[in-house]
């Protein structure tokens, strides 16, 4: 993929206008979703399925049947259990 780069205004209400070279490299058309964000005070925007991509391949070692909620209550139980024992002094 060839880099591109535009210059662009913000206009009224704050909105962005993405200059068609860029949507045709990105594929972009009318109604697609972008998400935003700030990383080191420069704004992303990145197409949802690049984020979806991304994230399913960052959790694909993770079994399916596993729930990370349920193995991270229980992790955040076995801490607080460990930190309510009362401390024994030396005998």
């Amino acid at each position: 993929m060839a880099t591109l780069s535009n210059e662009i205004q913000i206009g009224p209400q704050g909105r962005l206008v993405v200059p068609s070279a860029l949507r045709r490299e990105l594929g972009l058309h009318p109604g697609d979703r972008l998400l935003v964000r700030v990383k080191d005070g420069a704004l992303i925007l990145e197409p949802r399925q690049v984020v979806e991509r991304r994230l399913r391949e960052r959790f694909r070692q993770v079994d399916p049947h596993v729930s990370l909620a349920d193995a991270l209550i229980t992790e955040r139980r076995a801490e607080a259990a460990r930190e309510t024992v009362p401390e024994r002094g030396p005998e």
